[in-house]
């Protein structure tokens, strides 16, 4: 056997840094340190490193690959391995990116880990440095009694384990199952103080738990204590809409379980309806894909800043690539007014090649630029005139995939037109949710669990007052 010690290190600073890696010997077999925190996910297995690691492998071919995060430039190199040889390995990592420094700061908002998970607070202290997060959000959740391994974690900003410049978090994932669909739906909590009973309801507790109470009223808690509400899995969840459109969310996520396909309609139809609602991603069972959302703060990265940029939409969710959108100098979260014609471009950067960059107006794909070739880095301009309010954003994609197979994409959050004229699909999804809203009353009426009918009342009344809401939407008044 030869023996490998490797050091990881910034190319620019030459400081030691915290990395995953992978090792393929000579027998197709990846090898780790004992008792090394693993990746979980799909794709490449790798172990996590905070700047150094020692392991012994086989004589022959060996290949190794070194990643952080998504902003610096996964390192391969490949030896030949001699027996009872050791190799040192100076393994420096460059960074093609460095969005930090132009005040974009990424997070994951959604991660949780499993009641297997044998080292969760060692996982959950080299998480942000491994997957370089400004803010990574653990949170707490309940299925029956299964337990969970992030429900050790206390809630709030972990100080054992956050810097100035990574901030851990543990929040909550506050749910709700029917026994065949989704029911209310997935939210998650962030920078909350104490904990939102019940955490769960329904069949997520037991097969005889009520469907009470209603997210919208478990949001209303959070937000008393100054916490941040997101939406999960894409909008998914009958009360998503009503939440929605009565204010209860300050973003959505999307794309957050690795599984589920980046799938925009829901969202994109309550833009229509002119809810602003900023994007934002997480990952789900662990950090299990790339996915993280981007946000501008105004200020000095801190927790509150970050958190104040979410909720004004300054933000892009991508698995990698940077993308960015402006309009007349205005950057997503931002609102525009009068019919004015005004110059907009979309610059990208990115380390996998992306083929394909959209702008969309309204849900629809307004402009479409593809590289056949692949493009790492450029910018589009081009023209923007609204003829009425509405809204556009940009997104890309490519048939690259990092090392978790994942394909890449990237997507911003909206810039907002006000012109004083309603944009002609806002009556077409105001009827979509009067609708679904509808049929979710009739679930409520008669298949919903409830203690009592004040319960079942008090949930067809959330229900009416948000139908109301996109009523009211429909006819302008």
């Amino acid at each position: 056997m030869a023996t490998i010690r490797g050091t990881i290190f910034d190319a620019t600073s030459g400081s030691p840094t915290a990395a995953k890696v992978h090792v393929l010997d000579s027998t197709g077999h990846f090898r780790a340190p004992a008792d090394s925190v693993l990746k979980i996910g799909p794709g490449r297995p790798f172990f996590y490193c905070e700047g150094n690691f020692e392991l012994d492998v086989p004589r022959g071919a060996v290949d190794i690959l070194v990643e952080r995060g998504t902003e610096y430039e996964p390192l391969k190199l490949s030896l030949s391995a001699s027996p009872q040889a050791n190799i040192d390995l100076e393994l420096p990592l460059k960074r093609w990116a460095d969005l930090p420094s132009q005040q974009w700061f990424p997070g994951n908002t959604h991660i949780h880990y499993d009641e297997k998970e044998q080292q969760p607070h060692e996982r959950v202290r080299l998480e942000p440095h491994v997957h370089d997060f400004s803010v990574t959000v653990v949170s707490i959740l309940q299925r029956n009694d299964l337990p969970y391994a992030s429900n050790r974690f206390p809630l709030g900003v972990m100080n054992d384990v956050s810097t100035a410049h990574h901030v851990v978090d543990i929040g909550e994932e506050n749910r709700h199952n029917a026994s065949s669909h989704m029911g209310y739906g997935h939210v998650m909590f962030l920078r909350i103080r104490n904990v939102v009973e019940p955490v769960s309801r329904g069949v997520l507790v037991d097969d005889f738990n009520p469907d009470f109470p209603p997210l919208c009223f478990a949001c209303d808690d959070a937000r008393e204590q100054g916490g941040a509400v997101l939406w999960c899995h894409n909008g998914i969840g009958m009360e998503a809409p009503v939440a929605a459109v009565l204010g209860k969310l300050d973003g959505f996520n999307l794309f957050d379980p690795y599984w589920k396909d980046p799938e925009y309609d829901i969202w994109y139809k309550l833009l229509n309806c002119g809810l602003f609602l900023p994007a934002s991603t997480g990952s789900d069972w662990f950090v299990c894909s790339n996915n993280r959302v981007y946000v501008q703060t105004k200020d000095d990265f801190t927790y509150d800043n970050w958190i104040d940029g979410l909720k004004e939409g300054r933000t892009f969710i991508t698995n990698g690539p940077a993308l960015f959108l402006d309009v007349g100098g205005k950057g997503p979260g931002c609102r525009i007014t009068g019919e004015n014609q005004a110059e907009a471009q979309i610059t990208w950067q990115s380390h996998y090649p992306i083929d394909r960059v959209e702008l969309i107006q309204n849900g629809k794909i307004a402009q479409t630029w593809t590289y056949h070739e692949g493009s790492r880095s450029g910018q589009v301009s081009f023209d923007v005139k609204p003829s009425t309010d509405g809204w556009v954003a940009a997104r890309c994609s490519g048939s690259a995939r990092d090392s978790f197979d994942q394909a890449v994409y990237a997507h911003t959050s909206p810039i907002w037109f006000d012109i004083g004229r309603p944009q002609p699909e806002r009556a077409l999804d105001a009827e979509y949710f009067i609708q679904s809203i509808e049929r979710s009353l009739d679930w409520v009426g008669r298949t919903g669990r409830y203690a009592s009918d004040d319960q079942r009342d008090a949930v067809a009344e959330l229900f009416r007052k948000g139908q109301k809401c996109y009523e009211a939407i429909l006819t302008g008044s």
